[in-house]
C-alpha cells in the first residue's frame, strides 16, 4: 500500500504524496547541546530514523534530504557553561559528541544535513527582517516580537484557540509586548553571553526562529514532513508555522500553513514506571547511561514496541521482553547461519530473489499505515517463524532457507534492527571475552560429565562474574552477555 501518515494539522491519516518525488523533504527538531539527552528524546530520531529508512526505500536514499537540527544557542547552555567556568563551544561540543555516539548505538542513521543555529545567525536575522517588513514583527527594547494578531490562521496545528493556549502554557509578561501571547525573534544578549550584530543590536536568536530560518536555508518551502515530539505542537511549532508563512507576506491566507510544510507527525508521550520524568521525582533516566548498561538495540526495540502516536511507558518489564524478542530472532539467524555456512547466494537467481522481496510486503504494509511499528514487529516475527519451520523441515530447499534468511534480515533492516552478527549479539564483540567464556564453557562441559559438582558451580560462578548467561540446548550450549 502507500505511505499514509496522520497529519497532526488535519487531524486525519492522510496519502503521503511529496511536492517533488526526487527530491523529499524531511525536517526533525534535534537536540539542544547542554547535557545528556534523557530516554523521552531518543523516540523522535528512533521514530522518524524508521520513516526516513521507509521513504529511502520507496524513493531512493538519493531523492530523500532528512535534516535534524542542532541548537547551539541557549539559555541552559548559557548557565551550564557559567557553573563550569568553560567557553560555551566546549559545552556543546562535548554534549554533541555524546549524543550521536548515543544515536549510533542506538542504530539511527546520520540526517542528510544537521544544521546548527550558530552558523545561521544571518539567514535569521534576515528573516525577522522579512517579518518585520510584511508587518508580522516590531521591534521593542531591543527586542524584537512576533505579533500574533497579525497571522490568521495562528492556533490551526494546536487547535485550541489563543485564550485557551495562553492559559496552558507559561507566556512572558514583559512591558515591551504590545499583547502577553507576542513572542522573541530577537532579543539582547547579557554581557558573558554570546551575541551577533543586527539591525536591533548585540543580541541572539529567540528559539522559534532558528527552526523556521534553518529548513528555509537548507530545504526550501514548503517541505514535506516536520516531526517532533507532541510537546513542540505549541508553542514551538505553531510559532514556526506563522513566522514562515508571515516571512513570505502569506499571512492573512486562509491555507497559509501549506506554504510552511505540507505534513506534521508528532510522536506521543514517554512516562517513566507511569509516571511523567521529572527531576523533582527523580525518574529522568538518561539515554547515554541506559545505552552503556545494555545493547542499543534493546533500546531502540522498547521504543518502537508501542505506535509513535502512542503513550509508551518505560519500564523494566518492557526492557526484560525487548531483550527476549531480540534473543529470539537473533537465535534462528544463528541458527540459519549455521545452516547456511557453505551457501552461496549467488546461486539464487531473479524468480527466487523476488520471492524474498514479496516476503516484505505485510512488514512495509504496516510501516506505510501511519508506521506502525507494532504491526512490523508482528509481521518481524512471522518471518522468523517462517525461517524456523524451514530450519526444523530436512527436506527445505536449502535456497528457500536463504531467501527467508534474507527476507528476516531485510525485513529488520527497515525497524533498525538485527544489524549485528548472531555470534555478536549472543557472544559479545570481545574477543579476549570470547576464548575465556568459551574455554569456561569447555570446563564445565567436561566437569558435569564427571560429576564433578563442585568443579561446576565455581565455573558457573565465574561465568556469573563475567555478566554472562548460559543457555543450555540439545547441541550444546551457547551464552550471551547480560544486559
Amino acid at each position: 500500500m502507500p505511505l499514509h501518515i496522520h497529519d497532526t494539522l488535519r487531524r486525519e491519516k492522510r496519502l503521503f504524496e511529496p511536492r517533488n518525488k526526487d527530491r523529499v523533504t524531511l525536517y526533525v527538531c534535534g537536540p539542544t547541546v547542554y547535557d545528556y539527552a534523557h530516554i523521552g528524546n531518543a523516540r523522535p530520531p528512533v521514530v522518524f530514523d524508521v520513516l526516513v529508512r521507509l521513504l529511502r526505500r520507496t524513493y531512493g536514499a538519493d531523492h530523500v534530504i532528512y535534516a535534524r537540527n542542532v541548537t547551539d544557542v541557549d539559555d541552559k547552555i548559557n548557565q551550564k557553561a557559567a557553573r563550569e567556568g568553560v567557553p560555551i563551544g566546549e559545552i556543546t561540543a562535548r554534549y554533541e559528541a555524546a549524543y550521536l555516539a548515543d544515536m549510533g548505538l542506538l542504530n539511527v542513521s546520520p540526517p542528510d544535513i544537521a544544521p546548527h543555529v550558530t552558523d545561521h545567525i544571518p539567514a535569521i536575522v534576515s528573516q525577522i527582517q522579512a517579518i518585520v517588513d510584511a508587518g508580522c514583527g516590531y521591534a521593542a527594547e531591543g527586542h524584537v516580537l512576533f505579533d500574533v494578531s497579525s497571522y490568521k490562521a495562528y492556533g490551526a496545528l494546536s487547535g485550541r484557540n489563543l485564550d485557551d493556549m495562553i492559559a496552558g502554557a507559561r507566556v512572558e509578561i514583559a512591558p515591551y509586548k504590545k499583547n502577553p501571547h507576542d513572542f522573541v525573534l530577537w532579543k539582547p544578549s547579557k554581557a558573558d553571553e554570546p551575541s551577533w550584530p543586527s539591525p536591533w543590536g548585540e543580541g541572539r536568536p529567540g528559539w522559534h526562529i532558528e527552526c523556521s530560518a534553518m529548513i528555509e536555508q537548507n530545504l526550501g518551502l514548503p517541505i514535506d514532513i516536520h516531526g517532533g515530539g507532541i510537546d513542540l505542537v505549541f508553542p514551538h511549532h505553531e510559532n514556526e508555522i506563522a513566522q514562515g508563512v508571515c516571512a513570505h507576506g502569506h499571512a492573512h491566507g486562509d491555507h497559509a500553513h501549506d506554504e510552511y510544510a505540507r505534513y506534521w507527525m508528532h510522536n506521543g508521550f514517554l512516562t517513566v514506571d507511569a509516571e511523567k520524568m521529572s527531576k523533582s521525582v527523580g525518574n529522568v533516566l538518561l539515554l547515554h547511561d541506559l545505552v552503556q548498561a545494555m545493547p542499543g538495540e534493546v533500546v531502540r526495540w522498547a521504543l518502537l514496541s508501542a505506535h509513535y502516536r502512542q503513550p509508551l511507558d518505560w519500564n523494566q518489564g518492557l526492557l526484560d521482553q525487548s531483550r527476549k524478542n531480540l534473543d529470539r530472532l537473533y537465535g534462528v539467524l544463528r541458527d540459519a547461519d549455521a545452516a547456511l555456512a557453505d551457501f552461496d547466494a549467488a546461486t539464487l537467481d531473479e524468480a527466487e530473489m523476488e520471492l524474498a522481496e514479496n516476503a516484505l510486503d505485510p512488514v512495509l504494509d504496516a510501516l506505510e499505515d501511519d508506521l506502525n511499528t507494532p504491526g512490523a514487529i508482528a509481521q518481524l516475527f512471522g518471518l522468523g517463524n517462517a525461517l524456523r519451520d524451514l530450519l526444523n523441515d530436512a527436506e527445505a530447499d536449502i535456497n528457500d532457507v536463504a531467501m527467508a534468511r534474507w527476507s528476516l534480515r531485510e525485513a529488520a533492516g527497515l525497524l533498525g534492527v538485527l544489524s549485528l552478527t548472531s555470534e555478536a549479539w549472543f557472544e559479545g564483540g570481545d574477543p579476549a571475552l570470547k576464548a575465556e567464556v568459551e574455554a569456561l564453557l569447555d570446563q564445565r562441559a567436561a566437569a558435569r560429565a564427571a560429576k564433578d559438582w563442585p568443579e561446576a558451580d565455581r565455573i558457573r560462578d565465574r561465568l556469573n562474574a563475567l555478566n554472562v548467561i548460559v543457555m543450555d540446548g540439545p547441541d550444546g550450549a551457547t551464552w550471551r552477555t547480560k544486559g
